[in-house]
């Protein structure tokens, strides 16, 4: 393939590329997500968070002699 013909191509699918990343910033601007996946992860940070920072208490264990 000659090369003007090779960037030719080239800069045709960028442009095509940045057009559609464009097309989805703008979506996703106007309906937040709220999808199952990102309510759960921050859920299961939210019970990890509860986790670590509810003091626990030793528990004593008798021993067998």
């Amino acid at each position: 393939m000659h090369p003007d013909t090779h960037l030719a191509l080239h800069r045709l699918r960028a442009a095509e590329l940045r057009a559609e990343a464009d097309a989805y910033r703008r979506a996703a601007r106007v309906r937040p997500r709220r999808d199952l996946r990102g309510r759960l992860g921050w859920t299961l940070v939210a019970v990890g968070l509860r986790l670590a920072v509810t003091p626990r208490t030793a528990v004593a264990v008798p021993r067998a002699l």
